[in-house]
Formats: C-alpha cells, structure tokens, sequence
C-alpha cells in the first residue's frame, strides 16, 4: 500500500512538472520533440533507401538476364532425366529444349555468284521459344516462322527471305533450307558460351554464321549425325527460375541461386553441366549492393549524428535553469531517484509526442522523395527508428540529468557563476588526434589504391574496408571540435577585438559587451560549431551528389557512345546513314566509328577505328580516358602516327609493350574474310572508351583500318544532341524507319544498364531527402539553437535595461553574438564541406568509372543553404530583440 501511494505521489508529481515546464518552457520543449522525431524519421528513411536499393539492383539483374539456366546434357542423357532432375532442385516458371549441332558450312547462289563460309551452327528451337525467351531473337526480316539466318550469316551469304542456303553436314551430305526470316541474336555470347571449360580454354566470339531451325526439322536433319558423331551435337534445356521466392538482397539472392545451381549438378551427378547466368549477374550485383552501405555511411551517418547534435543542442541552451530547477528540487528534499525519475517521464513524453510526428513526416517524405511504398519499405523501418529515437531522448534528457547529480553539490548548483571544467577532449587534444588520424587512414586507403569494396567474382563471402568511412567521418568531427577550441581561444583572449568590433553598436558598454561575450564562450562555440558542422555535411553532401550525377551521366555516355547511338553491322553498318543524319536540326555533330576485332596475340579484342581530330565533336572525351590524363595530347599522337594504335592498360602488362613497339595484329579482310596480319605502331594507354568493353581493346585510326581491311564503312554512329538525347532518339529513329537491322539508343537507356559499382546505385531519393535536410539543419544550427540560448538569456537582458542600457545597446549584444555564430560558422563550414567533399570523392575513386576529373560545385544550391542561414539568424535575433525590448521588471517577476 505504501508503495502504491509512494508510486502516484511520484506520477502526480511528475504530472506538474512536466505540465510546469510544457508552460514555461514551450518552445525548447517543441525544438526536442521536432529534433527527435526528425531523427526517428532521417533513420528510417534512409535504412528505407538502403533495402529500397538492393531490392531494385536484385530486380534490375534479375530483368536483365533473358535465360537464367543452360544445362548442357552429356550425349545419350535422356531429357526426361533432366528436367526432372531441374524440377527437383529448384521451382521453374518455364523451360525449352534446345538443339546445337555443328556443320562444316553454308553456301548460297545469288546473283549468278556463289557464296560459302566456314564452319558454323544450326540452333533447332521450338515455335515457342521466341515467345518464352522474348531477349533472345530480335527479328529483322521476314517472319519468325521457318528457317532463319542470323544477320551477320546473310551478309556472308548474301541472302534474304526467300533465298535458299545449302547446308554442309560433317558427313559431306547436305541440305537445303529456304530463308524465311533474318535474325539478330543479342545475347549470341550466352547461348553459344562453352559450358564448363575454363575461361581460357572456351571460344573468345559467338560464332558468325549461324542458322536456326524449327526444333522438329532439326532433329530430323541431325538425328543421324547425333549417333555418328555425337559431339558435334548436343542438347541444352533453357529454363527461366521462379524469381518470386529470390530475396531481395542481392548477396543472398546470388547465394540462394548458387546453391540451388550446386545442387542440380548434384542432382545430375555428370550426366549434364550447368551456365548459371543468373547467379553470374547477380554476382556482378554483389558490388553495388556494398556500395548503397557505403553511400548510406557516407552520406546518411553524417546526417544522423548532425540531427541528435541538434537535439541535444536545444536541450542543453536551458541548462542554466535545468541546473537551478534541480537544485530547488534537492534543496525541498525530493530523492535522486524521484529527480531521475522525472527526466525519464520528461524523455518519455517528448519520445512518445515524436512519435506521431515522425510517422506523419514518413507518410509525406516516403512516397515523395525516395518513391516508396509505405506498407513494405518505410513504415517496416520505423521501429529501428524508433529504438534510435528512445536513445535520443534517453541521451539528451536523463543522462545529463543524472551527469549533474552525481558532479554537482547543491551549493554548487545555486551558483551562477562558478569554476570552469576543462573538457576531457580539450586536456587529451582529441581534435589534433582525431585530424591526424584523417589523414593516416586517408593514406592508407590511397595506398590500397582506393579500392574500398571487395566482390570476387564467383566467391560468395564479400568485404568492405570499413576502415575507409573513418577519414571524412573523423575530418568532420575533428573539424567541430577544433571549431570549438578556436572560438573559445577567440572569445577569451580576443575580447579587445570583440569590443571594437561592437563599439559602433554598444559605444560605452563595448567593453561589458565583450566582457559578456566570455562568460558565454561556451554557447557561442556550440553555436559556431553546430553550424559549421551543419554547413559542412550540406557542402559535402551537395558537391559530392552533383559530382555523382554528372560522373553517372558521363558513365552512361561511356557505356552507350554518345547522346545517341547508332549501331549496325559489318555487312548492314550504320556509317552509311551519315549524311542523312547529320541533315537532322536535332544533331549538334555525328561521326563515324568503325568496330572490327583484332587478335593480340591469341587474345580477340575490339577495335575501333576513329578519327581522332574529330571523334570529340560526338562524344565526350575525358582526361581519364587515357593514362596519360591528357587526351587531346594523346588523340593528337595517334593522328601524327598513320598506323597508330592505343592499347589498353591490361594488354600493355601482359605484352609489356612500350610506346614505339611493332605490333602486329590480326584483323580479318573484308575480301577474302581470313584473318592478316596488319602492324601498328603502340604510341598511348587507353583506359576507356566510348561503347568499349572494360577489358580489353584497341583504337586506331579509321583510315588505316579501312585501308587493311578492306571496308571503308563506320558500323557505328555517334551523334551529340542539339536539344535532348530523348529527342534527337525519336527523330533518328523516324529517319531510319524501315531499318530494323539498325540498333539506335540513347544515353537514358544505358543509365538503366550501367554496371560500374558506384553510379549503378541511384541516389535521386537519397539526394533529395539529405539535401532537403540539410537546409532544415542549417536553419536550426543558425537560428533555432542561437534563439533558444538568447532567450535563456532574458533575464540578464532585464538586468542590464535596469541598469541603464538603451536599446541599441542591448541590440549589440545580440547582433554581434548572431553575426559571430552565422559568419564564423558559414566560413568554416563552406571551406570545410569542401574539403570532406574532395575526400569523399577521392576515397570513392576506384568505384568510379571513370574517375573524375574535378568536383563539380552547386553553386545556386549553396547560395541557397547561406541565405537560409542567414534568414534564420536574423528572424532569431529580431525576436530575441523584440522580447528584450518589454518591461524589464516583468521579465524578472516572470523568470523568478
């Protein structure tokens, strides 16, 4: 019973307090309220982004793989065994058999001339193939019913629809086929990859010539052959998996296919070998997926930290009459533990009135901002918001609370002013340890080449230097620290500059003013430092989101060749369209470049022939390109030498060449299509290129190449934009109606394809959340925590009326604190933000591709966070002024 009455004593009581300080102390309270639920919101939207991200790169894999499985059976398997073997090990939506057989080669009469090829392959599909793998063939001519030859086989033949094509079998019969149909296969490296031989050992290039047959006339064409010779044929089962039961992350997604992948072979057990190519993807994913954690500790943790700096903030600019309230409470006989119960109700309330508050801003932001559902995405991460808030609140509130009663006597307590504590941090010099500490561990990630993120292909464990993160997150939290020893060593052994620089303000109180400036070095550092720190995370956060979307855009151009793209083939090339496009009001400038292949050595690489004092007109042509940083110093070479050729980077170590070596290629002649010998001269290192691959290739002038091949024509075009790529897309793509045979794209397409680690992440969302919160969190740094510490202030405000100080004097207290804060802060702030910024960017630099060239600066952005701030100082200080100006005798009945 005692308990029980001791226990709504305390509830009572706790009542009054709490509905004592909501009275007096309105606005503060409202500030940690809006702080915390701010908090519980910033966490949870961006843990919304993180798992929002995975599951987006998991689907776009997942969407960009046309056949997940291929499953080679060994000769005499039945296929029943097999699909029954493939039902057992995973859920399949759907599944096709399919033919592969060797022939010595085709020929073709037309046009009173015979053609012939090579060997090559006869696919036998079923009627419904193109329907089930809707990536695999992309018609051109004709129809999809009968015989068809792939594109680059009818222009060895010269054939079309209609024409008939004699097929060489190994056995030197043959038979004769009529075309219905002229194809492009655009995953052609997929279907024909060898199954189960070492990268090394398999064919470098689909093969050239190859003709599909319905699946029935397949079978009875190479039955015989199967028996004779049964290597030359074999049997596939293209299956596509149920994707429904993948999760969404893609580590675990790429493990999850693996093992099921692991156990079909087991389940084979030799009588078939598995093409996993959904588990190669999403293996690829791997990476992108560390690097949305490390965008979220990059760019959110900054983010977090700032919002409870801000919190407890505004808790602490009323600490002066926390401390007295504590202390009348100690001195009427109430507990410690009463007194520590009353700030745990006080923490409780402001967590619970957040509560709603930050549920209301996930409905708002949620779907506007990072475009999630709320059901699935935001509102499942509010608890984890939630715990972050509780933390908060606890922080700001209790800890404080119980810090004070364990340090503090009562006398002391009653004391206004009293002996100062150095900070822990300031006797260790923790600033000095933490910006040293920067810079050691940014030397050590730029010794390790800046590679942050470690995704070995085909090995499921995955690493990240977390090691990284720590030299930006140090620099900023050094640089706040340090904000706060410099403004405290200005503000106690600067006040003679102090007191000239208010003397036109205060005149003969100039010298009280700086005096009180002192005494309150503390909250002006905290306010100095919270801004700058404010400013920081929304410089950095600014010119790093503008450097990643304009290095995205540049990696989009990289992967598809220009605004827009146009490709063809050798025998069907786009460089023929030259003149009709470049006719077109919505092209800036286009330009040829050939594609061809080379062999170095036994090595089959690309080769782009260019021009390369033109090349740049179409395209963007960065430093990075080269290894040289220079690229139209390095253009300008390859011009100069006739039979030039740039090699990239990976051939250059395996063939240790030296600019000026010989080398001689093996290109194929368009006349007699074998493969000569063409030599050329290594004059430069070539990284990148526009639509090259990330391996290994060549660029070498378009004259020569036309020259020892045989063929003039450009397979591709590459056209700048005079408005809009998406609109210089449509007009091309009117231009060349009835050109199936032509691919035409633009870079908006490629920004959806693009596989380099960093810029495959999308962080519209992220940028706009962050950006919209920065500006929120200057505006409170600036004016909110300086307008809650002036008006914890009043009373000495009243004091100083009372003793004679006009108005324009007391202003001068006030501007002049306002002014430091803002100035002081902004100054640090923007030279910081730039330099965490650079860090940022450097740091990250192995995940682009290609890194950039300089940091690209928001200007109209930041002009925006500086008048914000600067909005906000002044409203804080007008109505801090006004307030002053009231009777100063009621102040002080009110603040008794």
């Amino acid at each position: 019973m005692k308990t029980a009455l001791s226990a709504l004593r305390t509830v009572t009581a706790g009542g009054w307090w709490l509905s004592g300080l909501a009275r007096t102390r309105p606005w503060r309270m409202a500030g940690t309220v809006c702080g915390v639920a701010i908090t519980i919101a910033l966490l949870a939207l961006l843990l919304a982004f993180l798992r929002n991200s995975e599951a987006a790169m998991t689907a776009r894999s997942i969407a960009a793989v046309p056949v997940d499985w291929q499953i080679e059976l060994a000769p005499a398997v039945q296929m029943e065994t097999a699909q029954a073997a493939l039902g057992d090990a995973v859920s399949v939506r759907r599944h096709e058999n399919v033919g592969y057989a060797s022939v010595d080669g085709f020929e073709a009469s037309t046009a009173d001339t015979v053609q012939t090829t090579g060997a090559g392959q006869v696919l036998g599909l079923s009627q419904t193939y193109a329907e089930t793998f809707p990536g695999q063939i992309r018609l051109l001519q004709g129809a999809l019913g009968g015989a068809l030859v792939t594109q680059q086989m009818a222009s060895n033949l010269h054939v079309g629809v209609g024409d008939k094509v004699i097929v060489h079998l190994p056995d030197t019969s043959s038979q004769t086929v009529t075309v219905a149909g002229v194809v492009d296969l655009p995953n052609a490296d997929a279907m024909f990859q060898a199954i189960g031989l070492p990268a090394a050992a398999a064919p470098q290039a689909p093969p050239d010539n190859v003709l599909i047959l319905p699946l029935d006339l397949w079978q009875g064409y190479f039955a015989k052959q199967a028996v004779d010779r049964p290597r030359s044929v074999r049997w596939q089962i293209h299956a596509t998996l149920d994707h429904a039961a993948l999760p969404t992350d893609p580590l675990a997604a790429y493990r999850s296919v693996s093992a099921a992948g692991h156990n079909l072979e087991l389940l084979l057990a030799g009588q078939g070998l598995l093409a996993n190519n959904l588990a190669a993807r999403l293996d690829a994913a791997r990476a992108d997926s560390l690097y949305a954690r490390v965008l979220f500790l990059f760019l959110g943790t900054p983010g977090l930290v700032l919002a409870g700096l801000l919190t407890v903030a505004t808790v602490a600019s009323g600490e002066r009459a926390r401390q007295r309230d504590q202390t009348l409470l100690r001195q009427r006989g109430i507990s410690q533990s009463t007194i520590l119960a009353l700030a745990l109700g006080e923490a409780m309330v402001i967590w619970l009135a957040a509560m709603p508050l930050a549920a209301c801003l996930l409905v708002l932001i949620g779907p506007m901002v990072l475009g999630m559902t709320l059901e699935r995405d935001v509102l499942g991460m509010m608890a984890l918001g939630a715990v972050g808030g509780l933390v908060l609140a606890l922080g700001s509130i209790l800890l404080p609370a119980w810090h004070r009663m364990r340090r503090m006597s009562v006398i002391a307590g009653r004391m206004s002013i009293g002996p100062r504590e150095t900070s822990l941090w300031r006797r260790i010099h923790l600033d000095f340890i933490l910006l040293g500490l920067a810079g050691l561990v940014y030397w050590r990630t730029a010794e390790s080449g800046y590679q942050i993120v470690l995704a070995t292909e085909g090995v499921a464990e995955t690493s990240v230097d977390y090691w990284s993160f720590l030299a930006p997150l140090l620099l900023w939290i050094g640089i706040g620290l340090i904000t706060l020893r410099c403004v405290t060593a200005l503000v106690q052994r600067g006040r003679w500059l102090l007191a000239y620089l208010v003397f036109p303000l205060a005149g003969a109180l100039s010298e009280i003013v700086a005096a009180s400036f002192s005494r309150q070095q503390g909250r002006l550092a905290i306010g100095v430092g919270l801004t700058a720190l404010a400013f920081t995370f929304a410089v950095s956060t600014a010119i790093f989101n503008t450097t990643y979307q304009g290095q995205a855009l540049v990696d989009a151009q990289l992967t598809n060749g220009a605004d827009v793209t146009v490709q063809g083939e050798a025998g069907r090339p786009a460089g023929a369209q030259i003149a009709k496009l470049a006719s077109l009001p919505e092209v800036a400038a286009v330009e040829p470049m050939q594609h061809r292949y080379a062999y170095v050595g036994t090595d089959l690489q690309d080769l782009y022939g260019i021009d390369p004092r033109r090349i740049g007109q179409a395209t963007s042509i960065s430093d990075a390109f080269f290894a040289s940083h220079d690229a139209r110093g390095t253009l300008e070479a390859l011009a100069g030498v006739q039979d030039g050729v740039l090699v990239s980077e990976e051939t250059v170590s395996d063939f240790q060449l030296r600019p000026g070596d010989r080398l001689n290629l093996r290109v194929k002649h368009a006349g007699t299509q074998a493969f000569v010998s063409v030599p050329f001269t290594f004059v430069g290192v070539v990284r990148e290129f526009p639509t090259a691959p990330r391996d290994s290739f060549l660029v070498a002038n378009a004259g020569y190449v036309a020259r020892m091949t045989g063929m003039e024509d450009a397979e591709i075009l590459l056209a700048r934009a005079a408005t809009s790529p998406q609109s210089l897309h449509r007009a091309i793509s009117a231009a060349l109606v009835g050109r199936p045979d032509l691919r035409v794209s633009d870079v908006g397409e490629a920004s959806h394809l693009i596989g380099s680690s960093l810029t495959a992440v999308d962080l519209s969302g992220l940028t706009r959340l962050e950006l919209g919160f920065a500006v929120i969190a200057i505006a409170a740094a600036a004016g909110l925590v300086l307008a809650l510490g002036l008006a914890d202030r009043r009373r000495s405000f009243a004091i100083l009326a009372l003793l004679g100080a006009s108005p324009r004097q007391i202003a001068a207290f006030l501007w002049l604190e306002g002014g430091l804060v803002f100035t002081l802060g902004a100054l640090i702030g923007l030279v910081a933000g730039g330099l965490i910024a650079w860090m940022l960017v450097t740091v990250l630099q192995g995940a682009f591709d290609p890194p950039p060239e300089t940091l690209a600066v928001p200007w109209s952005y930041l002009v925006v966070t500086v008048c914000t701030a600067l909005l906000s100082s002044i409203v804080a200080i007008e109505v801090a002024r006004r307030d002053a100006q009231t009777s100063p005798l009621e102040t002080i009945r009110e603040m008794r």
